[in-house]
Protein backbone atom coordinates (compact mmCIF):
# COMPACT_ATOMS: atom_id res chain seq x y z
CA UNK A 1 0.00 0.00 0.00
CA UNK A 2 1.46 3.39 -0.97
CA UNK A 3 3.14 5.54 2.33
CA UNK A 4 2.62 9.09 1.98
CA UNK A 5 3.79 12.29 4.53
CA UNK A 6 0.94 14.55 4.35
CA UNK A 7 1.83 17.49 7.01
CA UNK A 8 -1.43 18.62 7.85
CA UNK A 9 -3.37 17.79 10.67
CA UNK A 10 -5.19 13.91 10.06
CA UNK A 11 -8.24 13.03 12.00
CA UNK A 12 -10.85 10.40 11.04
CA UNK A 13 -13.51 11.90 8.60
CA UNK A 14 -11.62 14.58 7.17
CA UNK A 15 -10.98 15.43 3.78
CA UNK A 16 -7.10 16.48 2.98
CA UNK A 17 -5.80 17.92 0.24
CA UNK A 18 -2.52 16.42 -0.58
CA UNK A 19 0.99 18.32 -0.68
CA UNK A 20 1.59 18.84 -4.28
CA UNK A 21 4.59 16.51 -4.28
CA UNK A 22 2.46 13.55 -3.39
CA UNK A 23 -0.03 14.63 -6.07
CA UNK A 24 2.46 14.41 -8.16
CA UNK A 25 3.38 10.60 -6.92
CA UNK A 26 -0.06 9.43 -7.19
CA UNK A 27 -0.39 10.76 -10.72
CA UNK A 28 3.27 8.81 -11.57
CA UNK A 29 1.78 5.71 -9.59
CA UNK A 30 -1.82 6.19 -11.57
CA UNK A 31 -3.74 5.57 -9.02
CA UNK A 32 -7.07 5.80 -9.04
CA UNK A 33 -9.94 7.39 -7.57
CA UNK A 34 -11.14 5.14 -4.63
CA UNK A 35 -7.68 3.31 -3.66
CA UNK A 36 -6.10 2.92 -0.28
CA UNK A 37 -3.18 4.76 0.64
CA UNK A 38 -1.80 5.22 3.78
CA UNK A 39 -1.33 8.91 5.05
CA UNK A 40 1.09 10.04 8.52
CA UNK A 41 1.78 13.35 9.46
CA UNK A 42 5.10 12.79 11.95
CA UNK A 43 2.87 13.64 14.94
CA UNK A 44 2.52 9.08 15.63
CA UNK A 45 0.87 6.60 14.50
CA UNK A 46 -0.66 6.59 10.50
CA UNK A 47 -3.98 6.99 9.06
CA UNK A 48 -6.09 4.60 6.18
CA UNK A 49 -7.04 7.18 3.46
CA UNK A 50 -8.97 6.95 -0.13
CA UNK A 51 -8.24 8.94 -2.37
CA UNK A 52 -11.18 11.20 -3.52
CA UNK A 53 -10.72 13.15 -6.19
CA UNK A 54 -7.70 13.31 -8.64
CA UNK A 55 -7.28 15.95 -11.04
CA UNK A 56 -4.70 17.10 -12.96
CA UNK A 57 -2.50 19.19 -10.20
CA UNK A 58 -4.41 18.23 -7.13
CA UNK A 59 -5.23 15.35 -5.26
CA UNK A 60 -7.78 14.83 -2.36
CA UNK A 61 -8.13 11.63 0.03
CA UNK A 62 -10.78 10.80 2.66
CA UNK A 63 -9.29 9.76 6.11
CA UNK A 64 -10.73 6.61 7.08
CA UNK A 65 -8.85 4.74 9.79
CA UNK A 66 -5.70 5.50 12.53
CA UNK A 67 -3.40 2.87 13.16
CA UNK A 68 -1.04 3.39 16.32
CA UNK A 69 2.02 1.79 14.33
CA UNK A 70 5.45 2.84 15.70
CA UNK A 71 8.60 0.99 14.28
CA UNK A 72 10.75 3.15 16.08
CA UNK A 73 14.45 2.71 18.39
CA UNK A 74 13.23 2.28 21.94
CA UNK A 75 16.02 4.67 22.69
CA UNK A 76 17.02 7.82 20.55
CA UNK A 77 20.00 7.81 18.54
CA UNK A 78 21.25 11.49 16.90
CA UNK A 79 23.82 11.15 14.30
CA UNK A 80 26.36 14.40 14.42
CA UNK A 81 27.69 13.84 11.02
CA UNK A 82 30.92 15.57 9.55
CA UNK A 83 30.39 16.49 6.06
CA UNK A 84 31.71 14.07 3.62
CA UNK A 85 32.49 14.77 0.17
CA UNK A 86 29.95 14.53 -3.04
CA UNK A 87 26.97 13.24 -2.52
CA UNK A 88 27.72 10.02 0.22
CA UNK A 89 25.94 12.17 2.85
CA UNK A 90 22.66 11.81 0.79
CA UNK A 91 23.12 8.05 1.35
CA UNK A 92 23.96 8.50 5.21
CA UNK A 93 20.72 10.09 5.51
CA UNK A 94 18.29 8.19 3.56
CA UNK A 95 20.28 4.56 5.65
CA UNK A 96 20.32 6.46 8.39
CA UNK A 97 16.77 7.27 8.82
CA UNK A 98 16.17 3.63 7.33
CA UNK A 99 17.90 2.39 10.44
CA UNK A 100 16.18 4.46 12.71
CA UNK A 101 18.07 7.50 13.78
CA UNK A 102 16.25 10.13 15.54
CA UNK A 103 18.10 13.03 14.73
CA UNK A 104 20.72 13.99 12.35
CA UNK A 105 23.09 17.28 12.65
CA UNK A 106 25.61 18.22 9.87
CA UNK A 107 28.49 19.53 11.60
CA UNK A 108 31.62 21.41 9.26
CA UNK A 109 35.18 19.82 11.08
CA UNK A 110 38.91 21.00 10.07
CA UNK A 111 39.20 18.06 7.37
CA UNK A 112 36.08 18.24 5.04
CA UNK A 113 36.41 19.03 1.76
CA UNK A 114 33.26 20.29 0.99
CA UNK A 115 32.53 23.98 2.57
CA UNK A 116 28.69 25.03 1.69
CA UNK A 117 28.32 28.83 2.24
CA UNK A 118 25.08 29.76 3.85
CA UNK A 119 23.13 29.65 0.93
CA UNK A 120 23.74 26.47 -0.01
CA UNK A 121 23.38 24.92 3.13
CA UNK A 122 20.34 26.00 3.20
CA UNK A 123 19.73 24.32 -0.37
CA UNK A 124 21.28 21.49 0.91
CA UNK A 125 19.21 21.11 4.52
CA UNK A 126 15.71 21.56 2.22
CA UNK A 127 17.47 18.39 -0.08
CA UNK A 128 18.44 16.25 3.13
CA UNK A 129 14.88 16.92 4.42
CA UNK A 130 13.38 15.56 1.04
CA UNK A 131 15.43 12.13 1.77
CA UNK A 132 14.16 12.10 5.33
CA UNK A 133 10.34 12.15 4.06
CA UNK A 134 11.01 9.78 1.19
CA UNK A 135 13.20 7.46 3.63
CA UNK A 136 10.39 7.22 6.28
CA UNK A 137 7.79 6.71 3.55
CA UNK A 138 9.64 3.93 2.37
CA UNK A 139 10.96 2.18 5.80
CA UNK A 140 6.89 3.10 6.99
CA UNK A 141 8.56 5.22 9.82
CA UNK A 142 5.65 7.35 11.39
CA UNK A 143 7.87 9.86 12.91
CA UNK A 144 10.37 12.00 11.06
CA UNK A 145 14.24 12.17 12.03
CA UNK A 146 14.98 15.57 13.29
CA UNK A 147 17.34 17.45 10.95
CA UNK A 148 19.75 20.17 12.30
CA UNK A 149 20.97 22.99 11.33
CA UNK A 150 24.58 22.63 9.71
CA UNK A 151 27.19 23.68 12.50
CA UNK A 152 30.69 24.36 13.27
CA UNK A 153 32.06 21.34 14.90
CA UNK A 154 34.36 23.37 17.42
CA UNK A 155 30.80 25.50 18.53
CA UNK A 156 29.22 22.21 18.67
CA UNK A 157 31.20 20.43 20.63
CA UNK A 158 31.20 22.80 23.52
CA UNK A 159 27.27 22.67 23.68
CA UNK A 160 25.44 21.03 26.47
CA UNK A 161 23.77 17.69 25.26
CA UNK A 162 21.73 15.61 27.53
CA UNK A 163 22.61 12.72 25.07
CA UNK A 164 25.84 10.55 26.20
CA UNK A 165 28.38 11.53 22.85
CA UNK A 166 30.52 8.52 21.69
CA UNK A 167 32.85 9.55 19.58
CA UNK A 168 33.89 6.79 16.80
CA UNK A 169 37.76 6.78 16.61
CA UNK A 170 40.69 4.34 16.35
CA UNK A 171 41.73 5.58 19.35
CA UNK A 172 38.80 4.11 21.48
CA UNK A 173 40.13 1.39 23.44
CA UNK A 174 36.69 -0.86 24.09
CA UNK A 175 34.41 -1.56 21.00
CA UNK A 176 31.12 -0.28 21.04
CA UNK A 177 29.39 -3.13 21.14
CA UNK A 178 31.27 -4.80 24.27
CA UNK A 179 30.49 -0.87 25.49
CA UNK A 180 26.61 -1.26 24.69
CA UNK A 181 26.21 -5.07 26.03
CA UNK A 182 27.57 -3.39 29.65
CA UNK A 183 24.89 -0.56 29.07
CA UNK A 184 20.87 -0.13 29.33
CA UNK A 185 19.77 1.48 26.26
CA UNK A 186 19.44 5.05 26.50
CA UNK A 187 19.72 8.31 24.42
CA UNK A 188 23.16 8.36 22.88
CA UNK A 189 25.09 10.64 20.08
CA UNK A 190 27.16 9.35 17.64
CA UNK A 191 30.22 12.04 16.12
CA UNK A 192 31.57 10.60 13.09
CA UNK A 193 34.61 12.37 11.53
CA UNK A 194 34.67 13.13 7.41
CA UNK A 195 37.62 11.46 5.36
CA UNK A 196 40.83 11.72 7.13
CA UNK A 197 38.66 11.64 10.51
CA UNK A 198 38.34 14.56 13.40
CA UNK A 199 41.89 16.19 13.88
CA UNK A 200 43.58 14.97 16.98
CA UNK A 201 42.43 18.84 18.49
CA UNK A 202 39.16 18.29 17.59
CA UNK A 203 38.62 14.46 18.82
CA UNK A 204 40.58 16.24 22.15
CA UNK A 205 38.01 18.91 22.72
CA UNK A 206 35.40 16.37 22.50
CA UNK A 207 36.73 14.14 25.49
CA UNK A 208 37.67 17.43 26.98
CA UNK A 209 33.49 18.14 26.65
CA UNK A 210 32.81 14.41 28.06
CA UNK A 211 32.91 12.33 25.08
CA UNK A 212 33.39 8.60 25.11
CA UNK A 213 35.94 7.48 22.64
CA UNK A 214 35.20 3.88 21.24
CA UNK A 215 36.11 2.00 18.57
CA UNK A 216 34.51 -0.14 15.69
CA UNK A 217 36.34 -2.99 15.80
CA UNK A 218 39.87 -3.85 13.74
CA UNK A 219 39.29 -2.24 10.35
CA UNK A 220 39.32 1.46 9.75
CA UNK A 221 35.55 2.39 8.56
CA UNK A 222 34.83 4.93 6.20
CA UNK A 223 32.28 7.89 7.25
CA UNK A 224 30.28 6.81 5.62
CA UNK A 225 30.32 3.43 6.85
CA UNK A 226 31.06 4.14 10.50
CA UNK A 227 27.90 5.61 11.80
CA UNK A 228 25.57 3.45 9.87
CA UNK A 229 27.73 0.43 10.96
CA UNK A 230 27.16 1.66 15.14
CA UNK A 231 23.53 2.61 14.49
CA UNK A 232 23.01 -1.70 13.56
CA UNK A 233 25.47 -2.18 16.80
CA UNK A 234 22.85 -0.27 19.24
CA UNK A 235 19.83 -1.98 17.45
CA UNK A 236 21.08 -5.34 17.66
CA UNK A 237 22.48 -5.14 21.64
CA UNK A 238 19.69 -3.03 22.63
CA UNK A 239 16.82 -5.29 21.40
CA UNK A 240 15.86 -4.02 17.12
CA UNK A 241 18.76 -6.22 15.72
Amino acid sequence: MPRFYCPAPLAVGAIVTLPEAVAHHVQVLRLAPGQIVTLFNGDGGEYSATLDNIAKRSVSAEVKAHHPREVELPFAVTLAQALPEAAKMDWIVEKAVELGASGIVPLAAQRCVVRLSAERAEKRLAHWQGIIVAASEQSGRNRLAQLGQLQDYKQWITQQDMHKRILLSPRGTQSLADWARHQGPQAVTLVIGPEGGLSEDEENAALAHGALALGMGPRILRTETAGLAALATLAACWGQG
